[in-house]
């Protein structure tokens, strides 16, 4: 059965799904059509209901969960890894109110904390992740949403951080960030959504133990980035979350979702989030 499966080509993401994507694990019968794209088209192409299996923005998630649920491998969950509001100077609360903010999606999970810390940041503009950087530097925007490996490059180039999101969140629940998970489309046979599931528990089971099996892929796609950042990025946002939620893991989703929908941030559900 061969499915299509979405995820970035960013290192942490390469290197997790590295060995179902090229048989180096026993994928029990499932074939893969990959797409490697930006978070953010992933999230779009989630609402149109494109892809059978997807990594995703866990604010993305928030309004698809009668489409998807979520895997218990695969996510993107941990400690002083979230994302960084930057400028090329410090801002008051106020200037951050007033400001043009670079953001990399409207349902990233960075935008959604973003609006838990400046409520009142209205001026936001959708801009690549990759770009962001760029765009602060050259005045376009007065501060940038930055993701991903640009939080271990934005000082070389003379930025500076405002806030650390991630750290905003950790100090209000004391639970790790929530950042992105993998889900698999309900419309599936419950089988094969569970095979899916044992899929990827094996995948990033096997990057775990064979680390260097997936270098060529992850430097593929890795574009001009340095291989020290390039695994900087990996040991960031591969972690104990990433092979298996656990119960911790798992509060630390249901405490973003409960938050967001006291504040109105996200739709009500009352689907189950986590594949059983």
């Amino acid at each position: 059965m061969k499915l299509t499966l979405g995820f970035s080509p960013c290192p942490n993401d390469t290197y997790i799904f590295d060995a179902m994507v090229h048989g180096k694990i026993d994928t029990e019968g499932l074939e893969f059509e990959v797409l490697l794209a930006d978070v953010e088209e992933l999230n779009q192409k989630a609402f149109k209901g494109e892809l059978d299996i997807t990594k995703l923005s866990y604010h993305a998630y928030a309004y698809l969960t009668d489409t998807y649920i979520l895997l218990k491998a695969g996510s993107a969950l941990g400690h002083q890894c979230g994302p960084l509001l930057i400028a090329r100077k410090p801002l008051t609360i106020r200037e951050v109110n007033q400001a043009r903010i670079a953001i990399p999606g409207k349902f990233t999970t960075a935008n959604f904390l973003l609006g838990l810390a400046y409520p009142e940041a209205k001026q936001k503009e959708e801009v690549l992740f990759s770009e962001i950087e760029q765009k602060v530097i050259q005045g376009e925007v007065d501060a940038g949403l930055i993701i991903h490996e640009n939080r271990f490059t934005y000082q070389d180039k003379g930025l500076v951080k405002i806030v650390d999101l991630g750290e905003y969140w950790e100090t209000s629940t004391r639970l790790p960030i929530p950042l992105g998970g993998i889900v698999v489309n309900r419309a599936l046979p419950l089988t094969i959504q569970q095979k899916v599931n044992r899929v990827m528990f094996k995948s990033v089971a096997y990057a775990f133990q064979n680390p260097e099996s997936s270098k060529e892929f992850v430097r593929a796609h890795a574009q001009e980035m340095d291989e020290k950042v390039m695994y900087q990025h990996i040991n960031l946002y591969v972690n104990e979350y990433t092979r298996v939620l656990g119960d911790k893991g798992e509060n630390a989703v249901n405490q973003m979702f409960t938050l967001a929908k006291a504040k109105g941030l996200i739709p009500l559900f009352n689907k189950d989030l986590f594949l059983a």
